[in-house]
């Protein structure tokens, strides 16, 4: 059985933990709640540029605070109509009816009332007319509810808490007084990185058999973080298409900069070339993260790749596999027997290895030699392939969990590694499904309910979306938990200063 994730830190009870109510700020001038400021909005592609260019490169990308998103080419002309996720009327529905706004607004804030961490939070919004908006921030979670409902992005991303109000950057004379200051340590993970090992799809698309790539990613940098940083308030979110975010959220992470984050991010990334290009393989004795991996990973070698994938079968494969031995003896016995016997399968290919090794005068490598050689092949075809860029700035803007991917409909929902397994990314609901099931639920269950007990139940709780949110709200509750405890360990430390102080005093 492939190694256990460390357990999620919330139990399902914590879930059904009640929102704390908030009364709305002042209603904000007109100048705050307009949808754009034009030094900060970029036009986008409009017609079907807006869905091209989310339809294939967008489900895992991130936008940093210095660069605007370009447009992609459109893809080819396929002769189908793309289907229309993303009208006004649907994400006016979705955004009234199903978004989760109160949980994360409380993940943001790290606590149940307005903070400094939300007020000051950066957010930037997809607009199904074509603008890319910038600087956006809300005082409380009813007035960025009110926005959304309002202006319908098509999604919306993060950023983070800057050192003043993202939108009186232009007040401050000095521009170094505008920084960020806070914002969850991130991971990204997109299958497209996987293009070169994978055999079953290619680009954009996915399938059960590849996803397998992202369960093996998950569960090795969520290893890492929690056992080698110890951290524990870690949320993986399916991307809405082909890849896996990781967001965490302990204020040791939040609080990195640039060089810490840049140093975590390095730690992930397994290095086996020189600066040169030239491969070395990975230096012995194995680091405990590399080992420990290994260990997570050896299982799915033999089930994902060899077996489901079988990347060695064709000629083009079976090439690259020589290449990565570093004997040229061996290589050579080998593709004369493949030569021979074309029709071989991966997990044979990968056997004759030892055959033809413990021949004697057809290999020079010795026994470790050759067990190192096959672990570097191992993790070649396993370990996780990380967009480390997205990690290693304090800027960078991230697609929000929740918010509906563009091309496939699908919702952005986090996933539960206490079943990561279980975890299928073509069954996760699309907006439209969602909106059906409740419709389905009012006719149905709703009609046979009392009027009053009817009410109680509220719309994402009619649909497939209520496992997600449950879980999200059992994460953001261990979180807040979590940081009530820090604010009153960092009060009675500030408390034990000051008595300190004033006993020295005559």
């Amino acid at each position: 059985m492939p190694h256990a994730l460390s357990p999620s830190p919330e139990q399902d009870a914590a879930t059904n933990v009640e929102d704390s109510y908030m009364t709305d700020a002042p209603a904000a001038p007109a100048e705050e709640t307009e949808p754009s400021e034009p030094a900060d909005s970029q036009p986008l592609p409009t017609s079907n540029g807006l869905e091209n260019m989310f339809d294939d490169d967008d489900d895992d990308d991130e936008f940093s605070s210095s660069a605007q998103p370009q447009p992609s080419s459109p893809p080819p002309y396929t002769g189908a109509p793309k289907p229309k996720f993303c009208t006004p009327d649907i994400l006016h529905q979705f955004y009234t009816r199903l978004f989760p706004f109160r949980p994360l607004f409380q993940w943001l804030n790290h606590s149940p009332t307005p903070q400094l961490d939300f007020q000051n939070r950066e957010f930037a919004f997809v607009l199904p007319g074509g603008a890319y908006i910038r600087y956006q921030s809300f005082p409380t979670a009813d007035l960025f509810r009110k926005q959304c409902i309002q202006m319908t992005p098509e999604r919306f991303e993060i950023g983070p808490q800057y050192s003043l109000n993202p939108r009186d950057r232009k007040q401050v004379r000095k521009a170094s007084a505008f920084r960020p200051v806070m914002k969850e340590l991130v991971f990204d993970i997109d299958m497209t990185d996987y293009d070169p090992i994978r055999t079953c799809c290619s680009g954009a698309q996915i399938c059960n058999k590849c996803w397998s790539f992202i369960t093996m990613a998950i569960k090795v940098v969520d290893a890492a973080l929690r056992e080698d940083f110890g951290f524990q308030h870690i949320l993986w979110v399916y991307s809405g298409r082909r890849g896996a975010h990781a967001w965490i959220s302990d204020k040791r992470a939040r609080e990195m900069d640039d060089t810490k984050r840049r140093a975590v991010a390095n730690y992930l990334v397994l290095q086996m070339s020189n600066d040169q290009g030239k491969r070395t393989g990975i230096k012995r004795p194995l680091h405990p993260h590399i080992d420990r991996s290994l260990k997570i990973l050896n299982p799915y070698f033999n089930s994902t790749v060899l077996d489901t994938q079988d990347p060695f079968a064709s000629t083009t494969g079976s090439e690259k596999l020589l290449a990565l031995l570093p004997d040229k003896g061996l290589t050579t016995a080998l593709q004369k027997k493949w030569d021979s016997t074309p029709s071989r399968s991966s997990n044979q290919k990968w056997s004759d290895i030892d055959t033809l090794a413990e021949a004697g005068s057809l290999s020079t490598l010795n026994g470790k030699q050759l067990v190192d050689a096959k672990q570097d092949i191992r993790l070649e075809y396993t370990y996780p392939r990380l967009d480390a860029e997205v990690s290693k700035k304090l800027n960078h803007l991230l697609k929000s969990p929740f918010v509906i991917h563009p091309g496939t409909g699908r919702v952005c929902v986090p996933i539960d590694t206490r079943t990561l397994e279980d975890f299928d990314p073509l069954s996760v609901p699309t907006v439209t499904e969602l909106l059906r099931e409740i419709d389905e639920w009012e006719s149905g269950p709703g009609q046979r309910m009392g009027e009053e007990e009817r009410a109680k139940v509220q719309d994402w709780q009619k649909t497939s979306l209520k496992t997600y949110v449950e879980y999200f709200r059992g994460y953001v509750a261990g979180l807040l938990k979590e940081e009530a405890k820090v604010v009153k360990r960092e009060r009675d430390e500030d408390v034990r200063v000051e008595v300190g102080a004033e006993s020295m005093e005559f």
